[in-house]
C-alpha cells in the first residue's frame, strides 16, 4: 500500500527518527508547512515539523514486524496534547541496514581526519570496504584539512583517486567546504560513520542547530578519539533530508562473503570491466591467469580482508557443525586476525543420568528373555 492510499483513509505518515526503550519518535509528514493528513481531532498547523512519542501496536509485535530508525510508519490515534500517538503499520523499506540497525538510507558519508589522529590509510581502507558492502553510494569527507599544507592535501587527494575516490576536504573548525558537503546530504537520508575522534559530531553540530551532540577530545596517548555517540538518530538538515548519527567503530567486521569482497575495491571492478579471470571463482590470490592480482596500491589490504572474510566464514559453518573439532580464536595484538586452534576434548566422564540407566536395564532384561 502505498503512502497516499495511507493518506487518503485519515491516518498520518511519518518517518521514525530515534527509538528509545519500547518507544519511537516519529517526526510526521508536512506539506507547506501544515499536517499532511486530518483526523478526527484537528492537528495543529505548525512551522515546524511535529514530533510524536509513539508505541507499537500489539498486533506488529505478534507478528514480529521489527520498528527501525528510519522507518517510514502510518501513525494513529495522535494526542497532540501530550505528544503521543501509536504506530500502526511499516512501510516497505527501500533499504535496510544490520549494523548501524537503520532503514531506508540512501548513502554512507564516511568522515575520516587527515591528521589529530593521522590518517591511517589501513583504517580507512577497511571502512571503505565496509561501506561498498552495504550497495549505497559513499561519500568521503577529509576533516581537519586546515592542519596539512596545500601540498599535502594534493598528495593525499592523488592517492584517493587512485583508490577510485574524490575525497571533499573540509574543516569544521574553519568553515571550510562544509556548505559542500552539505549539497551532497540535501533530500536524502545519510548515514555518517567513521572512527571516534575525526569529527563527527562536530560536524552535524555545525549543519544542524539543533543536534547539541557531545563532541570528545582526541586521547594524546592513543592518538585516537574517545566515543561520544550512545545510540542512532535521525536529525533534520535545514536544507532538507535526515542525517543519522551512528555508534562510532574503530574496525568494522570483515562478515562478507570471500568471493565478492574483491567487488568492493574499485580500482579492482575497473580492471574486472575490461577482462576476466581465467576461473569464475577466482579468489585473486595465486591462481593463473588473474587478471586482478598486480600491483595496484590496496591489493596487500585486499589479501588481508580476504583472510578474514575466509576466517569469518569458516567460523559460521564451524558453529553450524557442532562435530567440528576446530574452534575460532582471536589474537590479541595485531590487525584483528584470527587463528584456528583444536578444541579441547570434551569431558568423557560425565555422570550417567538414572533415566538411561534404567534403559540400559531394560534392554538387557529384553535381550535376556
Amino acid at each position: 500500500m502505498t503512502g497516499e492510499n495511507f493518506a487518503a483513509t485519515g491516518q498520518l505518515l511519518g518517518t521514525v527518527v530515534a527509538v528509545q526503550a519500547n518507544f519511537y519518535r516519529v517526526q510526521l509528514d508536512q506539506e507547506d508547512g501544515e499536517i499532511r493528513e486530518i483526523g478526527e481531532q484537528d492537528p495543529p498547523h505548525l512551522p515546524y515539523t511535529p514530533l510524536l512519542l509513539c508505541t507499537r501496536r500489539t498486533r506488529l509485535k505478534k507478528i514480529g514486524q521489527q520498528v527501525m530508525v528510519g522507518d517510514r510508519v502510518v501513525v494513529e490515534e495522535p494526542d497532540w496534547a501530550g505528544g503521543r500517538g501509536a504506530i500502526a503499520d511499516v512501510l516497505p523499506r527501500q533499504s535496510e541496514l544490520d549494523r548501524p540497525a537503520i532503514a531506508n538510507v540512501n548513502q554512507i558519508l564516511l568522515v575520516f581526519a587527515v591528521a589529530d589522529p593521522p590518517l591511517e590509510p589501513y583504517q580507512l581502507s577497511r571502512f571503505l570496504i565496509k561501506a561498498e558492502s552495504t550497495g549505497l553510494d559513499v561519500l568521503l569527507c577529509l576533516n581537519k584539512s586546515d592542519l596539512i599544507s596545500p601540498q599535502e592535501q594534493q598528495q593525499v587527494s592523488d592517492r584517493l583517486l587512485g583508490w577510485g575516490y574524490e575525497p571533499i576536504f573540509i574543516s569544521v573548525k574553519d568553515g571550510i567546504n562544509t556548505d559542500q558537503a552539505a549539497r551532497y546530504l540535501s533530500n536524502k537520508i545519510t548515514v555518517i560513520a567513521g572512527p571516534s575522534g575525526v569529527g563527527k559530531s562536530s560536524l552535524i553540530n555545525s549543519l544542524i542547530d539543533s543536534a547539541k551532540l557531545r563532541v570528545g577530545e582526541v586521547s594524546g596517548k592513543l592518538a585516537r578519539g574517545r566515543h561520544t555517540t550512545r545510540h542512532i538518530e535521525l536529525f533534520e538538515l535545514p536544507s532538507g533530508g535526515l542525517l543519522a548519527d551512528t555508534p562510532g567503530f574503530n574496525q568494522p567486521d570483515m562478515d562478507c562473503n570471500p568471493e565478492e569482497l574483491i567487488h568492493y575495491f574499485p580500482e579492482a571492478r575497473k580492471r574486472l570491466a575490461v577482462a576476466s579471470c581465467r576461473f569464475s571463482d577466482c579468489l585473486h590470490r595465486d591462481e593463473p591467469e588473474c587478471v586482478v592480482r598486480g600491483d595496484w596500491e590496496r591489493y596487500e589490504h585486499y589479501l588481508e580482508f580476504l583472510d578474514a572474510a575466509i576466517a569469518h566464514q569458516t567460523q559460521l559453518h564451524q558453529q553450524a557443525d557442532p562435530e567440528s573439532t576446530m574452534k575460532l580464536k582471536s589474537k590479541s595484538k595485531g590487525k584483528g586476525q584470527s587463528q584456528y586452534e583444536p578444541k579441547l576434548e570434551s569431558k568423557k566422564y560425565r555422570r550417567i543420568s538414572r533415566k538411561t540407566q534404567l534403559q540400559d536395564l531394560q534392554e538387557l532384561y529384553r535381550d535376556e528373555e
